[in-house]
């Protein structure tokens, strides 16, 4: 895995490399590129960059003063984007939601596309169960305890947990991994708790997403039709929101549809980029946004 130091400190990332567009993936809490294990391998032609961000999962802390609020995050990405030296990004999200929020920062010029897959979106930050590990993280030494119970098998696969996230089940060692870094580093649980408990009230987080309206580049919503933590109403909605929004929806999978339906995954996404100009056989546009 590479690394760059950025001004809230060291991001690691995984990047395919090659001459092709570009993709950056985001994650969920408190995960990695290992989200999407199952999909880049089927992107072939793409340079895939999967950037390992400060939820939770990340190898070494950010620095004590870091923003790691949704929108500190995404501006975090944004400069990770930039300081890469990346233009015409198609950026691709599952579970969290906040990356959304690049774009509505100075460096969203470089965003070119969005593919949103049963992410957060409008008042649904965190997702409803979710909202209990925010609580456990507010508690002084809460989420000291909960690393500690994620650290037996039954609790990790919990269908009201992790567990749910996938029809098809979570491998446990993938599980285990991504709670590893924030059990045997307190500053790991710093940012982690800094991060799940960042969610701001439910008016400004209506606020933040009407002002989404304004970013008229195309964006592919990809929504699960049995997620327990993304209202299925709300897929509509997001694909409606973005002037150039289309929606997909994949039936037989949970919030993480990069590992129930990958392969539907990959099709459609790959069907959205040659649609919208950022096709590696040609290098140049098929089709407007």
């Amino acid at each position: 895995m590479s690394s760059i130091e950025l001004s809230s400190g060291p991001i690691g990332y995984q990047d395919t490399g090659g001459n092709g567009p570009v993709l950056v993936f985001g994650h969920g809490v408190p995960m990695d590129g290992a989200q999407w294990r199952k999909v880049v391998p089927l992107l072939d032609g793409y340079r895939c960059i999967l950037p390992t961000l400060p939820l939770g999962g990340h190898l070494r802390p950010m620095e004590p003063g870091a923003d790691l609020s949704h929108r500190g995050v995404a501006r975090l990405l944004g400069e990770f984007i930039e300081r890469l030296g990346l233009d015409d990004v198609t950026l691709v999200l599952n579970d969290w939601g906040g990356g959304q929020f690049l774009v509505l920062e100075e460096q969203g010029r470089r965003v070119a596309r969005m593919v949103l897959v049963a992410c957060e979106a409008f008042d649904n930050y965190p997702p409803g169960p979710a909202k209990a590990l925010a609580a456990v993280c507010r508690i002084p030494g809460g989420l000291r305890l909960l690393t500690q119970l994620m650290r037996i098998p039954a609790v990790r696969s919990h269908p009201k947990g992790y567990g749910g996230m996938s029809r098809r089940g979570l491998p446990d060692e993938i599980v285990k991994g991504w709670f590893s870094p924030a059990t045997r580093n307190k500053d790991i649980r710093r940012d982690f708790a800094k991060f799940a408990t960042s969610a701001p009230d439910r008016e400004t987080l209506l606020d933040w997403s009407r002002q989404l309206s304004g970013f008229d580049r195309p964006v592919l919503v990809v929504w699960a039709t049995e997620d327990p933590l993304m209202p299925p109403e709300h897929g509509p909605r997001l694909a409606d929101l973005y002037p150039k929004g289309q929606l997909v929806e994949i039936t037989d999978s949970s919030t993480l549809v990069p590992e129930d339906q990958p392969e539907k995954l990959a099709a459609v996404v790959k069907d959205f980029l040659r649609r919208t100009g950022a096709d590696p056989s040609t290098g140049a546009p098929s089709e407007g946004g």
